[in-house]
C-alpha cells in the first residue's frame, strides 16, 4: 500500500510517454527527406566515417555524471514513501538523508571545480 503513489506515478509516465509515441506516429509526416534522414550528432552533420575521428572525453563524462545523480536522485522517491511512517518512531531517516544529500553535493562541487561541466 506504501508504493501506490509510486506505481501511479511509473503508469502515468508510461501512459503519457506512449500516448506521446503514438500521437506523434499518427499525426507525422510519411514522406521521406534524405536530408532529414541523415544522421546527426547534436544538430552538427556527420563528417566522414565515425570510426576515425576522436570524441571528447567530456561528452562521455558528462552522460556519467548525468547518469550518476539521474540514479540517485531515484532513491528519493522510496524514501518520500516510506519517510511520514518512520519518522514518527525516530529521526535517523532523517539524519541518513541529510548525511546522503550531503555526499551528493560533495560530488557535485568537487565535479563542478574539476570543470567536468565547462565546455571550452
Amino acid at each position: 500500500m506504501e508504493y501506490i503513489p509510486v506505481l501511479v506515478m511509473m503508469g502515468a509516465g508510461t501512459i503519457i510517454g506512449g500516448a506521446i509515441l503514438l500521437i506523434s506516429h499518427l499525426l507525422g509526416p510519411k514522406v521521406g527527406n534524405t536530408m532529414k534522414d541523415r544522421p546527426f550528432e547534436c544538430g552538427v552533420p556527420s563528417v566522414g566515417a565515425a570510426m576515425n575521428q576522436r570524441v571528447s572525453v567530456r561528452f562521455y563524462l558528462v552522460s556519467i555524471l548525468f547518469l550518476l545523480f539521474d540514479v540517485e536522485a531515484l532513491f528519493f522517491y522510496p524514501w518520500a514513501v516510506v519517510f511520514k511512517k518512520y519518522l514518527s518512531v525516530n529521526s535517523f531517516i532523517l539524519l541518513e538523508m541529510g548525511l546522503f544529500v550531503g555526499i551528493l553535493l560533495v560530488g557535485y562541487f568537487y565535479v563542478l571545480k574539476k570543470g567536468a561541466l565547462e565546455w571550452d
